[in-house]
């Protein structure tokens, strides 16, 4: 056999050469107690077990000590085998990093047995519109699952790089209540089972798993389904309504389902939440399939877009940089924003307010400015001088010369007010959103009672309302 080679082999391989590789290799690794078992059979002794450290978020950092040996055994003019369950092999991670690191290194794959050829997991895969397959040290640093849960997905060495117990967190934050799961275990024995088991009972699985094979949620969770329910709509045997939409047509839509989500937010009211966001998913869907018609964006550029913008604008996460709290992160966001126009070639001097839309809701565009103002340092340093602000615009409110000013006053007061609100750490639009449902309710009251006692409100005095008022707050 050929020196400097690299072998990577799936365990019972009966490729005849395997056992001449595994006879003349100088160094052997083998992962997992069913690769190590398979090597006892095939009366191979001398391997080292691979073990990457569960603490490291990067998937590589635990394979450097095994890539070193393999440099210097490569570099004697020898060879290298490694011995792995998963398959297809390119989905081994430690199989890439041999080919990465070792490209002149003479690379010999040879697929051994697929251990989800089984018949009891076989109902689920000949079931399953796509399967995924990964490594469980993709999950490494992980905080939200990084595959389609309506796929079927088979992750292999599952609890490699994170604790199994955070795996399970994961698993229940995507994946409902009773949502059962299979699980290949890893037997020194040699022997392999594939058991069943609901998501929320693997926390009590401390045996090694070797696989863990997850059936998908419904088809209608994934975005990727979502988005061809829209490019359906819009195909031309779709719906006369939504292929008439445009992206000015449906801008009312977007504004309303903006403000009805708000109001669920108002109202504490969940499940409401989750139905008005599915209905803001649903201009966006549809503004991004406009978009794709005409050959302008499409959904993965706006997801890439975003994305791309929030890793660039949280160095102090995803880099090197240091910020000093939110103040910090507030001020260092606005030095990106401006590097990113400067970086953009947009040689046009805009604003620090230009951004604010001139169609935001006046409490909110008066908030919105003031914070932009305060980030770069145009803002009291204490709450003091916003108090007096405020009373003093209320008196330039009462000693007016006539209404036009007056007017005026009243938009001065009514912004120092809302900078007093932001120095409250208070969102002003929301605060005012709760005052008027309040009075909604209060006053509905009212009406409610007038209708009990048969008095028109008209015919009611103001003390008979006010007493009606104090009963609706003490009922709150």
């Amino acid at each position: 056999m050929k020196k400097q080679a690299i072998w990577i082999i799936g365990i019972y391989a009966q490729d005849e050469i395997v056992a001449e590789a595994l006879s003349s290799a100088d160094l052997i690794f083998a992962r997992g107690n069913l690769a190590a078992r398979w090597l006892d059979e095939m009366n191979c002794k001398q391997f080292e077990t691979l073990v990457f450290p569960l603490e490291s978020n990067d998937a590589t950092e635990g394979m450097k000590e095994k890539l070193a040996q393999a440099q210097q055994t490569l570099d004697l003019g020898q060879s290298v085998v490694y011995v792995t369950l998963v398959n297809p092999l390119g989905v081994d991670s430690f199989a890439a990093q041999l080919i990465k690191h070792f490209p002149e290194a003479e690379i010999h794959l040879v697929t051994g047995a697929d251990l989800s050829a089984n018949s009891q997991i076989q109902p689920i895969l000949s079931n399953a519109l796509s399967l995924t397959v990964l490594d469980g040290l993709t999950l490494a640093g992980k905080y939200h699952l990084p595959f389609d849960a309506s796929q079927t997905v088979l992750v292999y060495y599952p609890d490699t790089a994170v604790e199994f117990s955070h795996l399970v967190g994961l698993l229940k934050d995507v994946y409902p209540q009773g949502h059962e799961v299979s699980l290949l275990f890893e037997r020194a024995d040699g022997q392999q089972t594939w058991n069943r088991s609901k998501i929320e009972d693997l926390a009590i699985i401390y045996t090694p798993v070797a696989a863990l094979l997850i059936p998908p949620r419904a088809a209608d969770s994934s975005l990727v389904s979502f988005e061809e329910l829209i490019a359906h709509l819009r195909a031309p045997d779709g719906c006369p309504w939504d292929k008439k939409q445009t992206h000015d047509s449906l801008r009312a839509y977007l504004l309303e389902e903006t403000y009805e989500a708000l109001d669920a937010l108002d109202k504490h009211d969940m499940v409401g939440l989750k139905e008005e966001l599915g209905d803001i998913v649903l201009q966006i869907a549809l503004h991004s399939q406009i978009a794709t018609e005409n050959h302008e964006f499409n959904l993965a550029e706006v997801l890439e877009g975003i994305n791309r913008k929030i890793v660039y604008r949280h160095p102090h996460i995803f880099g090197d940089a240091t910020v000093d709290g939110e103040n910090g992160v507030l001020q260092n966001w606005e030095k990106l924003k401006q590097q990113e126009r400067a970086e953009s070639g947009d040689k046009e001097e805009k604003g620090l307010l230009e951004g604010i839309p001139v169609s935001f809701p006046a409490l909110a565009q008066a908030q919105a400015i003031q914070d932009r103002a305060g980030r770069v340092g145009f803002d009291w340093k204490e709450i003091e001088p916003v108090v007096a602000k405020v009373l003093e615009e209320f008196e330039e409110v009462k000693t007016a010369p006539n209404e036009a000013e007056r007017a005026k006053e009243l938009g001065d007061l009514l912004f120092a007010v809302v900078n007093l609100v932001r120095w409250y750490h208070v969102d002003a639009e929301s605060a005012l959103r709760g005052t008027n449902l309040k009075f909604r309710r209060r006053f509905g009251y009212i009406e409610k009672k007038s209708r009990e006692i048969g008095k028109p409100m008209q015919d009611m005095t103001l003390d008979e309302m006010d007493s009606y008022w104090d009963e609706a707050k003490k009922k709150e």
